[in-house]
């Protein structure tokens, strides 16, 4: 028996890069859409996502960091801009004195809420969008069939 990895491999390439491209345009138009509509970044908005879905609103920094693909550094300066709008603030560990929490406010609740409907509307017409790309389309079929 022979197997043949090379061609599975090169599809498996090509199907990638297709996957590259479609994320790479949808960050893109989500990215522009929120930062002009809303004053925040695309990671902004996902750590408001997150905080928000969180149990009493808050998460352990590293936690937070984890769920949007981010360092701990990076999201100790996102949750910095955050506070800054009065979005979220840190919050220390009463249990363990080294941990810091990323709390959400009021605010930051209603700046998520706001802004929700239009990042699932800009996803959609993004995806469409990208539909229509003969480069694009078969990965948005996969995507959307696997939903």
């Amino acid at each position: 028996m022979t197997i043949h990895k090379q061609p599975r491999a090169a599809s498996d390439q090509t199907m990638w890069e297709a996957v590259l491209g479609l994320h790479a345009f949808v960050e893109r138009q989500l990215a522009h859409t929120l930062q002009r509509r809303y004053g925040v970044g695309l990671s902004e908005y996902r750590a408001l996502e997150a905080l928000t879905q969180a149990e009493n609103g808050e998460c352990r920094m590293q936690e937070l960091a984890d769920h949007i693909g981010l360092g701990q550094s990076s999201v100790t300066r996102l949750v910095g801009r955050l506070d800054s709008a009065g979005y979220a603030y840190k919050d220390n560990c009463a249990d363990d004195k080294r941990g810091v929490f990323a709390v959400i406010t009021n605010e930051g609740r209603k700046h998520y809420q706001d802004a929700r409907a239009t990042y699932a509307d800009v996803l959609s017409s993004a995806l469409n969008t990208a539909s229509a790309d003969d480069q694009l389309a078969r990965a948005v079929q996969a995507l959307r069939s696997a939903a």
